[in-house]
């Protein structure tokens, strides 16, 4: 037996330990607060039993193991339905971007101890209403002040804001150069005077995104990550790390084996569907297309366990993986015909076609819209040449609004 399967087995053992109290069956019913409280619970055991902070360094509570390690776990927790989401995005990306560029490492190693027992939950500031999908085009200001910065402003789609002790945020510090050099990257205290979050309830009905104002917010500069005017190249790694770390071959929608178990038992023209020729090809075809996607993940963490940045086949991953999702759940729907009508808000995203189906437009916008990951993938992957940008080179404040 390979090391890696002795690995697979021990985080199972573990799982099955945690299923009764905290598992999706024992989940059912609880409010959003209840089941975050639980989740805490949940991430404190988990990292008294060596499970978190897989890949990460032994310095900042890691266990010092591979990213296929850590992929081997997570692939097992996802089966039991752990009440992991309201930390994956804080676990994903700023906490791991603080780990690069924090400043002060004794605070660092602090906040990952605590983000890792589930104590602490940090939220991504990047988007905004009039930036659309263009990141750079972002017009939250700060300023100097004394040693420091003053920041205004508003976020808008930030997921669990409303439960954040910390975010990191990009900024506009110099509107008069061109606007992909005009901006720096901090960290923020989502608790400081000034800060406001907002939900925002989503068709769904679940209300786990925001819109954030900043009034006068102080920063001091060691919040500062990364070199002023710096920031646009913070966030694309937080972008490029998003991409392989916030997404699956399933798009975080159900996987194609309940497809396959909804074709047997549908009739389509009154035999089972999954006789029929065309849903046959549609799961052929989703079967290959996620085996692919799997490839790409799989190759991206053996490059970032040799030490190597991700590259921009992570568009290729969320754009795919997303899209095939919207349109399975939509053929789902279909093969049950009225029957798919009733809603449960409540449901399960992986478990559930008609969550899956009204959420995905969702996916579609988080991390990069569909038409930013397709520029990304003609002019990073393929090599085209890029799209006429008439806002190219010149100053941000010269650009008319």
């Amino acid at each position: 037996m390979s090391e890696l399967e002795t690995y697979r087995q021990s985080a199972r053992v573990f799982l099955d330990s945690m299923a009764p109290k905290y598992a999706r069956p024992a989940r059912s019913g609880n409010t959003v607060e209840q089941d975050l409280a639980l989740g805490r619970q949940y991430m404190a055991a988990r990292y008294d039993a060596g499970f978190a902070g897989i890949n990460w360094s032994p310095e900042f509570g890691g266990q010092g193991l591979s990213n296929l390690h850590k992929i081997a776990f997570d692939a097992e927790e996802m089966q039991y339905g752990m009440p992991v989401g309201f930390f994956g995005i804080s676990l994903g990306m700023p906490v791991p971007m603080m780990i690069h560029y924090g400043q002060d490492r004794d605070f660092v190693k602090e906040r990952v101890t605590k983000a890792l027992r589930g104590e602490e939950i940090w939220c991504q500031l990047f988007s905004e209403p009039s930036g659309g999908s263009d990141l750079a085009a972002l017009r939250t200001k700060v300023e100097p002040d004394g040693n420091g910065w003053r920041m205004n402003g508003q976020k808008v789609w930030t997921s669990w804001a409303q439960y954040a002790d910390y975010g990191v945020i990009v900024t506009r510090s110099d509107p008069t150069v061109a606007k992909h050099k005009g901006l720096t990257y901090f960290w923020v205290d989502m608790k400081a005077p000034g800060v406001e979050v907002r939900p925002i309830k989503l068709a769904g009905g679940d209300s786990h995104v925001n819109e954030v104002f900043f009034d006068n917010v102080r920063l001091e500069d060691e919040q500062r990550m990364g070199e002023v005017g710096g920031g646009f190249g913070l966030a694309l790694h937080t972008l490029m790390i998003e991409r392989y770390i916030a997404t699956d071959s399933a798009g975080f929608g159900p996987h194609l084996d309940l497809f396959v178990k909804l074709a047997k038992e549908t009739t389509l023209n009154g035999r089972p569907a999954i006789e029929d020729g065309r849903i046959r090809s549609a799961i052929a075809r989703n079967h290959a297309m996620r085996a692919g996607l799997d490839s790409i993940t799989r190759r991206a963490m053996l490059m970032m366990q040799a030490g190597m940045q991700p590259g921009p086949e992570g568009s290729l991953q969320k754009l795919v993986a997303v899209r095939s999702r919207q349109k399975l759940s939509e053929l789902a729907l279909d093969l049950q015909g009225t029957a798919a009508l009733p809603f449960d808000e409540h449901a399960y995203v992986k478990e559930d076609w008609g969550t899956s189906w009204l959420n995905a437009p969702t996916g579609r916008i988080a991390g990069g819209s569909d038409e930013v990951l397709l520029n990304t993938i003609a002019e990073k992957v393929l090599g085209l040449p890029q799209d006429y940008r008439p806002d190219k080179g010149i100053p941000f404040n010269q650009i008319p609004a």
